[in-house]
């Protein structure tokens, strides 16, 4: 738990070094953009580092490891990831000369913490306030659990700038490079288009009206999530269950964008999308509890947070009130984080104790109990 405390602490100090000074063809780097590159260089550095070392961290770390045995064992039929995971484990297998899965875990840390960074960093108005909150809020150590999703997770932040710009072709070819590692990916591209719609109180009318019909047919949801997901039938993944945090964080953004919303969200295309978002989000976490997924599929949405809270705060007008709910924010953000840290090392999140194949041996898989 110190450990993960210091990370915090020194990543988002380094964070708020950082000032976003985009580069327009000067020859000469200033001072601060040499700062800027030092600190980035640092933070993903220390991200990553911390990540790729991990040994047996992480509730599925053993379960991806029996993955990566029954891909090099070609016994595809009891594998349930897709085609590029499934490739990647080949390839750096082959490459190792080995069962190299400590690699394969580095690859996707790599890419994970580079495409995090590189959103932040090219769409937040404020890097470090952005920063502190994908940490406050848990996002990093999330990507300790199932590396595929959040190598998912981490293109669909990226993905956002290509939605922003309308630059179709290019984000539909991202979203289907990253659903060939986890292809929950797909259903940001409608729900990020219906984010970018200039919605009519009457349409959210509408909306509302088909939300209900989650509460009466949630058998034919469910089936057709076992469609998707066909290793999900007749599994305790079939559980669903009401994330009140993820609810309430919705529920508080939204109040704070339409407290602001003429300053912050009205005239910015950037700001009303990730409004509708995080509507969604709320919408999907309230009304589709029983689904097991929900909570991979509102995070697709509600990752704008991290964006859009920073957003809103740099519009407020008033000092005084700017000043409150960034402290408000901040002291929310360390709540959230200290509860999380409490909860770390219970079954389904894992990430404590902290383990490194330089001081632990990897626990036995299934294959080797057999």
């Amino acid at each position: 738990m110190i450990l993960y405390i210091a990370i915090v602490v020194i990543t988002v100090l380094l964070a708020f070094a950082v000032r976003v000074m985009p580069i327009y063809g000067e020859n000469n780097l200033s001072r601060q953009q040499a700062l800027n590159g030092l600190c980035l260089f640092s933070i993903f550095t220390i991200l990553f580092a911390v990540s790729a070392c991990r040994l047996n961290v992480g509730n599925d770390y053993a379960k991806y490891v029996e993955f990566m045995h029954l891909i090099a064992s070609d016994a595809y039929d009891y594998v349930p990831t897709e085609i590029g995971f499934n490739a990647l484990v080949t390839v750096l297998y082959d490459i190792s000369g080995y069962e190299n899965f400590l690699l394969v875990f580095a690859v996707f840390a790599f890419f994970t913490i580079l495409f995090f960074l590189k959103a932040i960093y090219e769409q937040s108005d404020s890097f470090g306030f952005s920063f502190f909150l994908f940490m406050a809020f848990g996002f990093y150590f999330h990507t300790f659990n199932t590396v595929r999703y959040y190598f998912a997770l981490a293109l669909a932040l990226y993905s956002i700038k290509y939605v922003l710009r309308r630059e179709w072709g290019k984000f539909i070819l991202l979203v289907l490079l990253g659903a060939t590692f986890h292809k929950s990916l797909l259903v940001i591209i409608p729900l990020y288009f219906l984010a970018t719609l200039p919605w009519k109180r009457w349409q959210l009318a509408l909306m509302a009206v088909f939300c209900t019909t989650f509460f009466f047919l949630q058998n034919f949801y469910l089936k057709v999530v076992v469609f998707l997901y066909p290793s999900y039938a007749d599994t305790e993944y079939l559980e669903g269950g009401v994330s009140w945090f993820n609810i309430l964080r919705c529920a508080g953004v939204l109040v704070l964008s339409l407290l602001y919303y003429k300053q912050a969200v009205k005239d910015s295309t950037r700001n009303r999308f990730y409004f509708y978002c995080n509507l969604g989000a709320l919408v999907l976490y309230a009304c589709c509890s029983f689904l097991p997924i929900i909570t991979r599929i509102g995070y697709y949405l509600n990752i704008t947070q991290i964006l859009f809270i920073p957003a809103i705060v740099m519009k407020i007008p008033d000092k005084r009130q700017k000043r409150f709910f960034s402290i408000a924010i901040a002291l929310a953000a360390v709540g959230y984080f200290v509860l999380y840290l409490m909860r770390a090392g219970d079954d389904g999140i894992r990430v404590l104790p902290y383990q490194t194949f330089m001081f632990h041996d990897m626990v036995p898989i299934l294959s080797d109990l057999n």
